[in-house]
């Protein structure tokens, strides 16, 4: 499920994105925005075109990222040694602190956010992880601190109002539905650079994790709803077409601001889908 092709200067990092110039696959940090697609340092250095790099960008080193696979982690351990790793106690523990329908409805609002950091064993939190390391520090790099950490729990209760409309009865847990939020903004933040997402290691990445959403046990709402609220985020920062850009245009606080007017109303929302939805 990762992509197979590697960064031509950083070899431990899978990228499906390559230069539009020389054709060099490349990460996100060696991305420079040219006026169609991206091209790799080597052609940048070529000509005196200027390049907006990511590098440049507040939030480069991906502090945020970084903090949220810690919390994550550490959840998980705990809930180890608290518990045990069984299914069985995977499942106790989404009923004592996930997002469940019941409890939220009963007014324990705050499992719409705890929900978001609890795994259910080992494959469940290594690939979590490995996708919010991969698309959370690219992401980080090019919008800065503030903005991922809006985008991020925004997706996040995004993914929580999704699973209390369509499974309020069942206790989820995961970071999924952040996850795919940030599939659909990296998706958009590449169509935004004249990259074809589908041509891509994240395209297929993403239809492959859509369709997984359809196995059972997996939270279809979950995934969906985050996928649909980045989607939406994405869009306030990125647009939805090749060069568009934010529809805010050059201010650069309104992204944020209505990402965080989308998070607000995605809590308000999964606790009316809560009350509404749960026998």
């Amino acid at each position: 499920m990762e992509p197979s092709e590697t960064c031509y200067r950083h070899p431990d990092r899978p990228t499906g994105v390559s230069c539009q110039r020389c054709g060099r696959l490349i990460c996100s940090e060696c991305m420079n925005q040219a006026s169609v697609g991206v091209h790799c340092p080597e052609c940048v250095q070529s000509t005196t075109q200027k390049v907006y790099t990511p590098r440049t960008l507040p939030g480069a080193q991906g502090y945020v990222t970084t903090g949220l696979v810690a919390i994550n982690v550490a959840i998980w351990v705990a809930t180890i040694v608290l518990g045990d790793a069984t299914a069985s106690s995977a499942r106790g523990t989404f009923v004592d602190y996930g997002t469940w329908g019941p409890a939220i409805a009963d007014g324990e609002w705050w499992r719409l956010i705890s929900g978001g950091f609890l795994h259910s064993g080992l494959i469940h939190i290594g690939f979590n992880m490995y996708l919010l390391w991969q698309l959370g520090k690219q992401l980080e790099r090019v919008i800065g601190e503030a903005n991922f950490v809006a985008m991020y729990a925004t997706a996040l209760l995004g993914g929580s109002f999704g699973a209390m409309l369509l499974e309020a009865n069942g206790a989820h847990g995961g970071a999924s539905g952040a996850v795919f939020g940030l599939f659909a903004i990296t998706a958009l933040l590449y169509r935004d650079r004249g990259i074809q997402v589908m041509q891509t290691g994240l395209g297929r990445l993403i239809l492959l994790n859509l369709l997984i959403s359809f196995a059972p046990g997996v939270s279809l709402g979950g995934h969906f709803g985050g996928f649909i609220v980045g989607g939406i985020v994405g869009y306030f920062y990125f647009g939805l077409h090749a060069g568009d850009g934010s529809p805010f245009g050059k201010n650069k606080q309104a992204p944020l601001l209505a990402t965080v007017g989308l998070g607000v109303l995605m809590f308000v929302a999964g606790i009316w889908a809560a009350s509404a939805n749960v026998l």
